[in-house]
């Protein structure tokens, strides 16, 4: 059985385009490559950090919503830990309320997009 997980990761902000999307797409390969399966996925971009990590105060920002084994997390969570491009990141198992908000929170999303389109 698989579990429902989403993971937000922050990566250092001197990243060329080029190398940010190689960097999601190792992780979204991790992800697919273990049996996973990837529900949601989001560029939040660049933003201001809380306080500075590593004298940097800038990160993009990227939120994946997938479901995994149980026994995957530990081996991602490694790989986030190796990987220097990565300055902070979170996963956490979401229960049922959780699953409900983000799919309350991508409808929203959807709404709002269609609606500047039509604008």
């Amino acid at each position: 059985m698989l579990n429902h997980y989403e993971t937000v990761f922050i990566t250092t902000p001197v990243l060329s385009e080029a190398q940010m999307k190689e960097t999601v797409q190792k992780f979204k390969d991790l992800i697919t490559g273990d049996e996973g399966e990837i529900v949601y996925e989001e560029d939040w971009g660049l933003r201001k950090l809380a306080y500075p990590i590593q004298k940097k105060t800038t990160g993009y920002y990227y939120l994946i919503e997938f479901k995994a084994k149980g026994d995957f997390i530990k081996k991602f969570e490694t790989e986030y830990r190796r990987d220097e491009r990565v300055i902070r990141n979170l996963t956490f198992a979401m229960d049922k309320h959780a699953i409900e908000y983000a799919g309350k929170r991508r409808n929203r999303k959807k709404e709002q997009t269609v609606e500047k389109k039509e604008e």
